[in-house]
């Protein structure tokens, strides 16, 4: 089987989705618009061949170096899990009459506005909601859903340029920071926790799911600095206390006509323990999720993904064996890392519990937070008790500290 990956190294996540598909037997061609040799190593080498492009955004220009590629070699099967390309993959599969979601199908999983109009004819509770183009028109639909809403890019991903406001005072702050965005999604906030449904599904049929949940909100995260967030995800998956979110997660699917991939859903927890609507994509979760997911039952999702997508089926047994969690540091201060606090006495307290650390090395220059929820790093573990992980989690969360400054 032949398969063109676009982005195949990029984001992070992407070189081992493309390994995923090699170590399962697909030849895979990358199609991506940067030199072969500035892909990751872990990229290049699953890779049977490599098109670079000029730019994704050129979208005729791409279609006709595929169409050149395609009368060379077969093409069965074109996969992408980068947010920002989905669609141009989309519009290949259909100038290649291809299998796999089409422009249609793939812009009610990008447009938030579209996607809520889908599961409110199919009864699913979401916010209130409407979209806008102009200031004018994201006043009249806050006056019309009323405070406390949030305001957010109509195609974004993760909480990028994601607001909540208040009143009408922070809107008039906030108005001026949305120029870029072409087209916005106003919404009723909801009360509740932030959770997540992730499912990998070949032909219409679940194949494997998780739940996750984020510690803060992410909207609470993003406003200050020295929160480390936290995705945890949960082993007890199929219990009472996420049956609302796990029914609707099975709904909105079905509403949504998906068929083949993974999928990343996320959704409020309210406090009664009914579920409400957030969003959802055709893609995998961000943020190294998936690897969360790994560590959580010992699986390999991006090869477990490349088996759904190839061939109909996910072969490895999911056994929930513990509740994994992962920290996202950020550097307090600005310029270069100068220290890490912390680590070496978590690691030497809880390190058979520790599964991967990245972190911004001293004398490199810190990330800056509010534009990367990777921000200056992780530290990912795991237990069969979820006390002793969250307990775990939040002495990572405050003593392992990264220290930022100028130099001198």
């Amino acid at each position: 089987m032949n398969v063109l990956m676009l982005s195949p190294g990029f984001p992070a996540e992407m070189p081992h989705f493309t390994r995923g598909l090699a170590e399962v037997g697909a030849n895979v061609i990358g199609l991506g618009d940067q030199p072969e040799g500035a892909l990751p190593e872990l990229a290049r080498k699953h890779l049977s061949a490599y098109v670079q492009v000029s730019s994704f955004a050129d979208e005729a220009a791409v279609l006709g170096d595929v169409r050149r590629l395609a009368s060379k070699a077969k093409i069965d099967r074109v996969e992408c899990l980068f947010e920002l390309v989905m669609v141009l993959a989309a519009r290949i599969r259909e100038d290649l009459g291809l299998p796999g979601m089409s422009v249609e199908q793939t812009t009610a999983f990008r447009d938030k506005e579209i996607m809520k109009q889908h599961l409110d004819r199919a009864g699913i509770r979401t916010p209130r909601h409407s979209n806008a183009f102009s200031a004018a028109k994201i006043r009249e639909e806050a006056e019309r859903i009323g405070f406390p809403l949030v305001v957010k890019p109509i195609a974004g991903a993760g909480s990028q340029d994601t607001y909540r406001l208040d009143g009408p005072d922070d809107l008039e702050a906030v108005i001026p920071r949305l120029r870029h965005v072409e087209e916005v999604s106003v919404e009723e906030f909801v009360q509740g926790e932030d959770y997540t449904f992730d499912t990998v599904c070949a032909d219409g049929e679940v194949l494997y799911y998780n739940i996750a949940y984020y510690r803060p909100r992410a909207l609470v995260s993003r406003q200050h600095q020295w929160i480390s967030q936290q995705t945890i995800c949960r082993r007890d998956v199929d219990s009472d206390w996420v049956a609302s979110g796990r029914e609707m997660g099975f709904h909105v699917l079905k509403a949504l006509g998906f068929s083949t991939g993974f999928t990343h859903m996320e959704w409020f927890r309210q406090e009664d323990g009914t579920a409400v609507f957030g969003e959802i994509a055709a893609r995998a979760p961000g943020v190294r999720t998936v690897d969360l997911m790994n560590f959580a039952s010992d699986l390999d999702l991006y090869r477990g993904w490349a088996e759904a997508a190839c061939y109909g089926r996910f072969s490895q047994p999911v056994d929930r064996k513990y509740h994994s969690a992962g920290i996202f540091k950020r550097a307090q201060g600005a310029g270069v890392v100068q220290k890490i606090e912390g680590l070496d006495r978590i690691l030497a307290q809880y390190g058979e519990h520790i599964c991967a650390v990245d972190l911004t090395p001293v004398g490199q220059p810190a990330k800056d937070w509010r534009r990367s929820l990777l921000a200056d790093g992780f530290v990912m573990l795991r237990h069969e008790d979820l006390d002793s992980t969250l307990h775990m989690a939040d002495r990572v969360a405050t003593e392992v500290q990264l220290y930022a400054g100028l130099l001198p």
